[in-house]
């Protein structure tokens, strides 16, 4: 379960911060959460939820922004989006695309105190 370590580097992340900027509390963390990034949702939410505990983001909510997978279509040469890395393109049928996003994991933002 690679969530656990994902969940553990955002607890890093969220106290390196608030060191940095003297803040006592999260009340919030927004994640963006690519289509393509390999996360389980439930299973993150899980994690988050333990690995928090004792920390400045102890109780802190997650919301998980889901971020859809997109790919460029050489054949029609539009910028579509698509459920799966191997999918054709949905407005051509083209099987020659590149992918371009979805593959995202980051903190958006956080709500502090």
């Amino acid at each position: 379960m690679h969530e656990m370590s994902i969940a553990e580097g955002i607890r890093e992340v969220i106290e390196t911060s608030a060191r940095q900027n003297g803040f006592a509390r999260v009340t919030k963390v927004r994640l963006e959460v690519g289509r393509f990034s390999g996360v389980e949702r439930e299973a993150l939410e899980f994690c988050f939820d333990a690995v928090m505990r004792g920390s400045v983001a102890e109780a802190a909510e997650l919301q998980i922004i889901d971020i859809p997978g997109r790919a460029m279509c050489f054949d029609c040469e539009k910028l579509v989006e698509i459920e799966h890395r191997l999918d054709p393109c949905p407005n051509c049928g083209g099987v020659r695309l590149l992918p371009q996003g979805g593959d995202e994991l980051r903190i958006k933002d956080m709500e502090v105190l």
